[in-house]
């Protein structure tokens, strides 16, 4: 029964990566659009500071991934 400890560990892994690539993905996608809106990359620059906020709303319930 040793064998069972690594495994859920890898599968805990697995998941986190998992999530973290779609909040990474749900913010290229945002930027995206803002940047799309503004027509310009430095008017958006100022928006960016808002990522942490919408990246705590597109968070998964029970992740734990701390940025």
């Amino acid at each position: 029964m040793s064998g069972r400890g690594r495994s859920s560990f890898t599968k805990r892994q697995k998941e986190r990566s998992r999530q973290e690539k779609q909040r990474e993905k749900a913010e290229r996608k945002i930027q995206r659009k803002l940047e799309k809106q503004t027509g310009s990359t430095e008017e958006s620059a100022d928006s960016l500071e808002d990522f942490s906020a919408v990246a705590d709303q597109l968070a998964l319930p029970g992740s734990n991934v701390e940025d």
